[in-house]
């Protein structure tokens, strides 16, 4: 089977290491991808939103398979368009990548099939959402409608930076949404899906503000551990019964069936698991976690996916613990700072318990740089949180990088249990 992946981050660099591995996948290509990503794949400049290009590319090189990594170029229709063309692809099409590409879609189709969410108001005129804080007089979530690289959700501490956050956000797009502000941990859950039936994947937690201490600005992720020990077996069958398997038949009975991995944010209340938010694509970091513990054959799944067979399929995970530390360029999220210099990475995966996933690098005159805001994912494997935690901290310290940083704390939620 010739596979081709489609994206230039971490996660892809992630998804080709597994999909490489598979007896299925005879040849591998990877657009644009990364220097990471050339050790697994061919990689071709092709940008990952560039629809007709990547179909292009599909024919020229008689790919059987595609994977889309990244949720822009879903819901741009790039899965609408290769189907189109004959050819297989693992991904949800446009009308489904709704789910994450509409905070507003998707907060309507949990009302309609009573899915656990937050109380929700949408608008589009600023000062309709100002007089609807007002009225209420608490904070509330304030999020953009669309996609917005990660950056367009604030959790304001009070009443005035909620209505401050309403011109903040607006920067991203007209359509809006405030929702309750719920309490509890927060955790993710992964299910591959086949337009009809669900199959359960694997919890992770996330680390999404830049500093120590869950401190700073909002990120696309600065580490992350799976399995998170929050979800337990009672809580994982309590998501799949009341939020992912009810989305997935409403998704089917609205007329746009669903195929591909969905991510569910959740938020453990006291009245049980409720949906945040649903990302239509692996996490990223959290793909990066998940990956390195699944026994099965992820190609094999995949394509399970795409032919509606899962109702019959199962997979195996390790009981291991892996962790991811991200590292970044200076200044991000913000202002990364690019062109930094990075060495020392053959050393830092000396250890076979450690594997190093390129998420923002490129080769000029044949050395390794930043060039992106999230640089490397170091992501370890261990019997327990704190030995992933430890080995690969200490595999980020064998990287030579001045122009990055990371989070010291990744893992704490779980150390702290």
């Amino acid at each position: 089977m010739r596979v081709l992946v489609v994206g230039s981050g971490g996660r892809e660099h992630a998804l080709c290491w597994a999909i490489a591995a598979s007896p299925l996948c005879d040849a591998l290509f990877c657009a644009p991808g990364n220097p990471g990503i050339a050790a697994e794949a061919t990689c071709v400049d092709v940008a990952a939103n560039d629809v007709a290009g990547m179909a292009a590319l599909a024919r020229r090189e008689r790919i059987d398979f595609v994977v889309v990594g990244p949720e822009a170029p879903l819901a741009a229709g790039m899965v609408d368009r290769l189907e189109a063309a004959g050819i297989a692809v693992f991904g949800p099409t446009a009308e489904a990548a709704a789910l994450e590409g509409s905070k507003g879609f998707t907060k309507d189709l949990c009302a309609r099939y009573a899915i656990p969410t937050a109380a929700y108001y949408r608008f589009r005129d600023s000062g309709d959402g100002k007089d609807y804080v007002r009225s209420r007089n608490v904070p509330m979530v304030v999020k953009a409608d669309g996609l917005a690289a990660g950056k367009g959700v604030v959790v304001p501490a009070d009443v005035p930076a909620t209505l401050a956050a309403i011109d903040q956000v607006g920067q991203f797009g007209a359509e809006r949404v405030l929702e309750e502000i719920l309490v509890g941990e927060e955790a993710s859950f992964f299910a591959l899906v086949d337009g009809a039936h669900a199959l359960p994947l694997a919890s992770a937690q996330d680390h999404k503000r830049v500093g120590d201490g869950d401190t700073g600005p909002n990120t696309g992720g600065m580490g992350a551990y799976s399995p998170a020990p929050c979800l337990t077996p009672a809580l994982e069958r309590a998501v799949m019964e009341r939020i992912v398997g009810p989305t997935v038949a409403a998704m089917a009975a609205e007329g746009r069936p669903y195929k591909g991995v969905l991510y569910a944010g959740l938020m453990l209340t006291t009245d049980g698991p409720k949906l945040i938010e649903y990302n239509v694509r692996f996490g990223d970091p959290e793909c990066q976690v998940l990956l390195p513990r699944l026994k099965s054959d992820l190609l094999t799944a995949l394509v399970a996916a795409h032919d509606g067979v899962l109702g019959s399929y199962d997979l195996r995970w390790s009981d291991e613990v892996a962790l991811c530390v991200v590292l970044a360029a200076k200044g991000y999220p913000d202002a990364p700072r690019a062109g930094g210099a990075i060495a020392g990475l053959d050393a830092a995966a000396a250890d076979p318990q450690v594997a190093i996933f390129h998420a923002g690098t490129k080769l000029q005159g044949g050395r390794l740089i930043a060039a992106g805001g999230r640089v490397l994912d170091v992501v370890a494997r261990g019997r327990t949180v704190a030995e992933a935690q430890a080995r690969a901290y200490a595999a980020v310290d064998k990287i030579v990088f001045p122009d990055g940083f990371c989070r010291r704390d990744i893992g704490w939620r779980a150390l702290g249990r």
